[in-house]
Formats: C-alpha cells, sequence, structure tokens
C-alpha cells in the first residue's frame, strides 16, 4: 500500500529487490531494500501530513528523511550500474519527498486555511472566552454571523485535489463548525424561558445547578475547539460531562411532567456538548476529509452527470418540443433524490449539493420558460407593454441556452459577451413601462428575476469551486 503511494506521487518505485549477475544479493542491494522499506514508511506519512513547517511531527518527518537521505549516500556502489540506478532512485524518492512535504507545509492555500483558523481563535478569544471571564454569558449575532462567514470562507480555499490540503481543510471546518452549533446553541439557549423555580420540586435546584455548570462547560469547550485552552483537555471535560449525566440520571423526578421535561432538556444539552468531544482522531478517515470518496457526495455527482445527459438532450431537441423522453418528470425526480442526501452538516457537501440543485433547477426553469413560450397565443388587445416584456423572455430564453451548454472561464470572451446580453436585457426590462398594467407589472418581475437567476447560474458556473 505504501509503495502505491509513492508511485502515484514520484512515479516508477524504487525496486531494491534486483539480484546481482551471480545469483546472490549484493550487500548494498540489501541495505537499498531496508532503506526503501524506511521510505515506503515515511512516504504515507507524508503524503497525509496536512500541518505546518512549525509543527513537530514536520520536523520529525524531514528528520527521517533527511537521515535515509545521508544512509542512502553512504550505500558502496563499487561502481557497478545496477546499484548506481537503484541508490539514485531511492536518492530521488528520498528528494521528492522532502518536497512534497514541504510544498503542502508552506502551499498558499494551506497558509490561508491556517490563517481564517487564527482569526476563528481571536473572534472566540474576544466574543465568548473574555465575556465568560468578566461574568458576561449573552453570545451576540454579530458572533454568530461571523463564524458563519468564516465556515464559508473555508469551504472556498481551493485544494487542488492535494490530500494534505484536504485534510488540513476539513480539520479546521470540523472543528469552526464544531464552535458554531456550541454557540448556536448558546444563543438559543439565551431566548429560552427561564430555569424552574426551586419549589416546584426536590429535584429542581441540583438540575439548575447543572445548567449553570454546563453554560460553563459550552465556553469550556468552545476554548478548547479552538486551542485556547492550555490546562484542561476534552477528555477531562468528557469525563466532568458524564458525571453530570449519571447525576441527572439518578435524580427522581417520577410524578412531574414539568421538571422530567426540564431534566430531559438539560441532558440533550449535554449530549450535544459531548458529540464533539471526540475530535483529535477526526480526519484520518479519507471518506471525511477526501470528499471525493464520500457516499453523499458519490450520490450528488451522479445525479449532476445524469442531468448534464438530460441537458445535452434538451438543448439537442431545442426545448419543450415533442421529446422522446420525459425530462421534467425526471429531472423532479431527481431533484427529490437531492433533498434526501445526507450532508452530515458538512459545509462543503451542503455547498455541493446547493450547487447540484441549482444546476437541475436551471434546466427545469427553461423547459417551463420554452414550453410557455410555444404556448403563448397573444390577442390583439394585448398590452404593447405586456408585448415587450414577453419579447424579452424570447431572447432570455435563447440566451438561457447558450448560458446551460456554456463550459468556460470567466476571462473567455465568450462569458463575457453572455454577461453583457444578459445586462441589456435587465436594462431592456427595466425601461418597459406598464403604464398602470398589472399583468405586465407581475411579468416584468418575473422576468428580471429570471434574468438576475441566468446571472447568478452563469457567475456560480464560472468560479472555480470545489469540494
Amino acid at each position: 500500500m505504501a509503495v502505491r503511494w509513492l508511485c502515484s506521487l514520484f512515479g516508477k518505485p524504487f525496486d531494491g529487490g534486483k539480484r546481482m549477475d551471480n545469483g546472490s544479493q549484493h550487500p548494498s542491494m540489501l541495505r537499498l531494500q531496508e532503506i526503501q522499506q524506511e521510505v515506503a514508511r515515511l512516504g504515507q506519512q507524508v503524503c497525509t501530513f496536512s500541518g505546518l513547517q512549525s509543527d513537530r511531527e514536520y520536523r520529525r518527518l524531514e528528520r527521517e528523511l533527511s537521515r535515509l537521505q545521508m544512509e542512502v549516500d553512504q550505500v558502496e556502489t563499487e561502481g557497478k550500474a545496477e546499484l548506481q540506478q537503484a541508490r539514485k532512485r531511492a536518492a530521488q524518492e528520498l528528494e521528492g519527498l522532502l518536497r512534497y512535504l514541504e510544498e503542502n507545509a508552506t502551499h498558499p492555500s494551506r497558509l490561508a486555511i491556517e490563517e481564517l483558523s487564527q482569526e476563528a481563535q481571536r473572534l472566540v478569544e474576544q466574543g465568548v472566552v473574555e465575556p465568560q471571564r468578566a461574568g458576561a454569558a449573552e453570545i451576540g449575532d454579530e458572533l454568530v454571523d461571523a463564524i458563519q462567514e468564516l465556515v464559508l470562507r473555508l469551504t472556498q480555499v481551493k485544494t487542488g485535489g492535494r490530500v494534505p490540503l484536504r485534510k488540513a481543510r476539513y480539520r479546521a471546518l470540523t472543528r469552526v463548525c464544531a464552535v458554531q452549533d456550541v454557540i448556536e446553541g448558546r444563543a438559543r439557549q439565551q431566548t429560552l424561558p427561564l430555569p424552574l423555580s426551586e419549589g416546584t420540586h426536590a429535584a429542581v435546584q441540583r438540575i439548575n445547578q447543572v445548567m449553570v455548570q454546563v453554560s460553563g462547560a459550552r465556553s469550556q469547550l468552545v476554548a478548547l475547539l479552538m486551542g485556547l485552552s492550555g490546562r484542561d483537555s476534552c477528555a477531562h471535560l468528557s469525563r466532568v460531562l458524564t458525571e453530570l449525566l449519571v447525576e441527572l440520571d439518578a435524580l427522581d423526578v417520577s410524578g412531574n411532567a414539568s421538571v422530567r421535561n426540564y431534566r430531559k432538556r438539560v441532558v440533550e444539552e449535554i449530549n450535544g456538548l459531548l458529540k464533539h468531544l471526540d475530535l483529535e482522531g477526526e480526519g484520518d478517515d479519507t471518506c471525511r476529509y477526501d470528499l471525493a470518496q464520500n457516499d453523499s457526495i458519490r450520490q450528488i455527482e451522479a445525479v449532476r452527470g445524469r442531468v448534464a445527459q438530460l441537458q445535452g438532450e434538451v438543448l439537442r431537441q431545442g426545448g419543450a418540443g415533442e421529446f422522446s423522453f420525459k425530462p421534467k418528470a425526471e429531472l423532479q425526480s431527481l431533484l427529490t433524490h437531492l433533498d434526501q442526501v445526507d450532508t452530515a452538516r458538512n459545509p462543503c457537501i451542503r455547498e455541493a449539493r446547493r450547487r447540484a440543485v441549482l444546476e437541475l433547477q436551471a434546466v427545469i426553469t427553461f423547459l417551463d420558460l420554452r414550453e410557455a413560450l410555444e404556448r403563448r397565443q397573444p390577442g390583439p388587445e394585448e398590452h404593447p407593454s405586456h408585448r415587450a416584456v414577453w419579447q424579452v423572455l424570447a431572447s432570455l430564453s435563447d440566451l438561457q441556452a447558450q448560458v446551460l451548454g456554456f463550459d468556460g472561464k470567466r476571462a473567455d470572451k465568450s462569458y463575457m459577451v453572455l454577461e453583457e446580453l444578459l445586462t441589456k436585457q435587465l436594462l431592456a426590462l427595466d425601461a418597459v413601462d406598464p403604464q398602470g398594467d398589472q399583468m405586465t407589472k407581475a411579468a416584468r418581475k418575473q422576468a428580471v428575476k429570471l434574468a438576475q437567476n441566468i446571472l447568478s447560474y452563469l457567475d456560480m458556473k464560472t468560479d472555480e469551486w470545489e469540494y
């Protein structure tokens, strides 16, 4: 397995198993074989390392690889071509691994991920940790919005398919999304009714005390997730919360439904925190950080592939005419299938599904408009302004067909032409005077929305997003 990692990265792997002419293996070849085994072991670690140059693991890998380089240089070849070639291949593998390690640790995207992680730390420090120390517990909407914006910016970091970059982005997203979930939960908690009066039941006093501890645990958890708590650990907080669950379970609340529901709510709060405390190994499974292997992404991509086929058939047959198949019915069923895809609260999967939905809806909208244009039978009394709106809609239909079939970049001339033509249609609609005709007003409003949606779709197709 490790050899396949190296082969995929650096070409043909080192073959230390060749024998000398006399049928026995040369001691130098045996030594190169031993080194190659170490290279294969370290290669797998290098290929999944997602940290920075300042990390201890980076320094260890660099040190181990440099040591092996020196050992390869010391292997005596005695001028034999076969040994020289074997040593050269081993040296190239090591050089490639060192280069790959450094490239990923210093890659602009990796630095961008780190910068966003540090920005998240500062937000949490100023918005949660410092207010908690000062005795303030309220979470403002500004912090919730700022964390959401950070999540979106992280999803937009390009990885180019590199495993270490995908892994780093996933780890950062996992933690920031966990913080987002905790903060939003605490913000919701602020809007809930006050705890029950202690005179309601003998158990209420202890439940209220637990609630206070849970509130403190929220801030502690956020600090842990963002690396702002040097003394505490996830394991310690997990033990504390688990003990609180055991204590709550032992309370006798029988015979009082309101107290039982109150306890249930507190238990749910604790369980919501516990689910975020097992993040140390999060992301080691490639199906998590390399979303190309994720089942939900595969479902989304399968739908996108089928939509592309249907779209091609629709464009070839010219819209809403007589089809040899039922595109709209199948497109609607695909839309239902997308709605059922599990995103597992992963913002990248959510975004991938959203884009697939927009692609699908664009084809359905195109079919609906073509069908409406073919059914249209304007009468002699039709309002001139209403007729003008329909003329723009006919132009938008033709432009939408071009946008659906567009497969280029924003720098392309064809993109700029399409953008300009769509903008001109918006200006044409703006120039239409409804003259008080309500039907024209409604039609113009729909046409403007359609033109804006087509422009947004064209923009989405060319923004080079990746999951």
